[in-house]
């Protein structure tokens, strides 16, 4: 039967692997409630679901205009499902990423693809320490990682004349890019390796057409109401250019995490491989890009010495990819959660590179000693940096613990809440549906004076709801009065404030009560 041939039976069973190790371990490690997902993963959908976008004003600061499209399938299956099945759900998702690098390590080795190989490239993949702390996450870059991943296959098995692969790999990079627009680098990527393709000219146009058709698809709808309301079609992203009235007119950036230098850019690899964590808020180890590194000089050194080619057209196509896309994120963000498709494509690379650089010119075959060296080299290469690695942590709870917070009776009626920090927009959908909530906290996003936001908070003060007016905050940080001076309200002494649970363990909201300012 069809099904018992190998070539089909092997990933089937590396699927369904794949499927039950990303379940798994969601289970082990526990329930997600990342620091994005209090902000805005978890209210963005609610906003869109329930209308929220036109009566509240930025609950989330400036990443509450952020497309919630890719955040749906996990609100749908945290809140449908009892946990901790819900979860473990998208964690089995995520695991697909694994199921991706066995066919991408089959395209590039071909029939130099050993058991052994693809065992180490799956094995780097799956303990990469960024991808491990996403698993089972409402995190969109791991899941976005699934079609940069897959149009990465499909650009180095086009064999430069096949256009429908080209068109279905922009199409899938391009939906990534509209789904989250910091994948823009991996569609450079894409751009710099059909360029090295056997008809490029073609390849480019097949690839631009697809990725313009699924970044219009899953991000068309979301820019075009941006557009309309905002007059910036990545609001806020950008404004200096666009220069909605709503922002002032600057570019928001996130400058923390580049480097400093040159030098310091280069040494990236090797801080992470010592878990220097410049690249990230909470420490990880990983040790793949600093070999990949090495390798990679390693390789290009002994073919100019050796004035022989080792690498292959498609390798050279799988280089251009990561190497374009690796110098877009360092240079452009430098954050190392946005480098989950360099982490899972760094596992293959390693690999290609230990057979190109040890096993002679492309295509000769594997051969008694040759074989058990370079078998041996990868795995001991793969166990290696599987036992080095330490993965992020963006904070899980127990599943015997899980997130459920009591509401105070004083919070049971529908009431106006001024949120003087973040995150505390996940709690939103956890208050009164009538309720209204202002977020005049967020440094980037500062509300302007007598814009739509502004205009919206003290419509919303003149007419009183039921419960009052409250302002949340993180217990332990003092209350930011001078926020509240701006619309005439203080925090009232004559009531008491009270506390809502947070989603990490440890922490809770305080929400105090608020009355006019005396003039």
């Amino acid at each position: 039967m069809p099904i018992l041939r190998t070539s089909v039976l092997a990933p089937i069973a590396i699927a369904l692997g794949s499927l039950l190790a990303g379940a798994i371990y969601t289970w082990f490690v526990g329930e997600d409630v990342n620091w994005d997902w209090q902000n805005y993963h978890e209210y963005n959908v609610w906003a869109v679901i329930t209308g929220r976008y036109g009566l509240d004003a930025l609950p989330a600061g400036f990443q509450t205009y952020f497309n919630p499209i890719v955040y749906f399938p996990v609100y749908y299956l945290r809140h449908l499902l009892p946990l901790p099945y819900g979860l473990m759900i998208i964690g089995a998702v995520h695991g697909l990423n694994l199921l991706l690098i066995y066919f991408l390590i089959r395209v590039l080795l071909r029939e130099a693809a050993t058991a052994t190989a693809i065992g180490a490239s799956i094995l780097i993949a799956a303990v990469g320490p960024m991808t491990l702390s996403e698993v089972g996450t409402s995190f969109s870059d791991i899941l976005t990682a699934l079609p940069i991943v897959a149009g990465c296959i499909l650009i180095l098995s086009a064999d430069g004349s096949r256009s429908g692969r080209y068109v279905l790999a922009g199409l899938l990079i391009g939906a990534a890019v509209g789904l989250k627009l910091t994948n823009v680098v991996y569609a450079l990527g894409a751009a710099a390796a059909v360029l090295a393709a056997g008809r490029p000219l073609a390849a480019t146009l097949c690839l631009g057409v697809g990725g313009a058709a699924g970044a219009l698809a899953m991000g068309g709808a979301w820019s075009l109401m941006l557009w309309r309301e905002m007059g910036n079609p990545i609001f806020p992203l950008f404004n200096g250019v666009f220069q909605s009235r709503e922002l002032v007119p600057m570019n928001i950036m996130d400058w923390q995490f580049l480097p400093k230098s040159f030098l310091d850019a280069l040494a990236y690899p090797f801080y992470w491989l010592v878990g220097d964590n410049r690249s990230s808020e909470h420490p990880f180890r990983d040790a793949r890009f600093a070999v990949a590194t090495l390798l990679l000089l390693f390789g290009v050194g002994r073919s100019l010495v050796a004035r022989a080619t080792i690498f292959t057209q498609r390798d050279v196509q799988f280089l251009l990819f990561f190497i374009v896309s690796y110098a877009a994120w360092l240079a452009v963000f430098s954050i190392h959660r946005y480098a989950i498709v360099l982490e899972l494509l760094c596992a293959p690379l390693v690999v290609l590179l230990i057979v190109r650089c040890l096993a002679g010119q492309p295509g000769s075959s594997f051969a008694g000693a040759t074989s058990l060296r370079l078998n041996a080299l990868m795995a001991a290469t793969a166990l290696l940096i599987a036992l080095w690695s330490q993965p992020g942590d963006w904070f899980r709870r127990p599943w015997s613990n899980p997130f459920n917070p009591v509401i105070p009776l004083q919070l049971q009626q529908p009431a106006v809440y001024l949120l003087v920090d973040k995150p505390v927009a996940y709690i939103a959908p956890r208050l009164a549906p009538q309720s209204r909530f202002y977020q005049i906290a967020d440094i980037a996003l500062p509300i302007m004076p007598d814009g739509t936001f502004d205009r919206r908070i003290r419509a919303g003060l003149n007419s009183p709801l039921p419960g009052g007016v409250w302002e949340l905050h993180m217990r332990g940080k003092p209350v930011r009065e001078q926020l509240l001076e701006r619309y005439g309200l203080r925090v009232d002494p004559s009531r008491p404030c009270v506390d809502i649970e947070g989603a990490q363990l440890g922490t809770s909201i305080e929400a105090c009560p608020l009355a006019a300012r005396e003039k």
